[in-house]
């Protein structure tokens, strides 16, 4: 895993967050443990987000020719944010937030499917084989010290 490339790295993430997801659907009757996992999803969704942001994103920002892709994707992480901002505020599992939580998902997915078909292809063709290792592996160095952060904060 030493040398997984920056595509590598977040598609993990991303097939983690969808089990995420499966396992939040089949916790719906069992408050405590939906809870448990929505905590784990949002702090993993934000350290996500936000290693994904200074390494991958950043890099794409700097290219005139990726840039337009990054900001699609910084704004959608930010409408996220907003999503699980919001549930934050709700009772948990109650109508209101089951219905938050069906926009989160349906966005979410939506986000990630996006990313993995169109953006990080795109992106491939103007990356090296060396830059996506080197993305890769900040992403790994960045993403610890994002988890630690987002458990913080929550």
């Amino acid at each position: 895993m030493a040398d997984a490339t920056i595509f590598h790295r977040l598609k993990q993430d991303h097939d983690s967050h969808r089990q995420l997801f499966k396992k939040m659907d089949d916790a719906q009757g069992d408050d405590d443990q939906l809870k448990k996992l929505f905590d784990q999803f949002k702090v993993e969704v934000t350290a996500h987000a936000a290693a994904e942001e200074e390494t991958l994103y950043a890099t794409m920002l700097a290219r005139p020719d990726l840039r337009e892709d990054a900001q699609h994707s910084v704004s959608e992480h930010k409408e996220i944010d907003d999503y699980l901002e919001e549930m934050e505020e709700q009772d948990l599992n109650g109508k209101e937030w089951r219905e938050t939580f069906a926009q989160l998902k349906k966005r979410y997915l939506h986000h990630i499917d996006e990313e993995e078909e169109e953006m990080f292809p795109d992106a491939a063709k103007d990356l090296t084989a060396e830059e996506e290792k080197t993305l890769g592996a900040k992403f790994a160095e960045r993403k610890p010290a994002e988890l630690e952060r987002a458990k913080a904060e929550d």
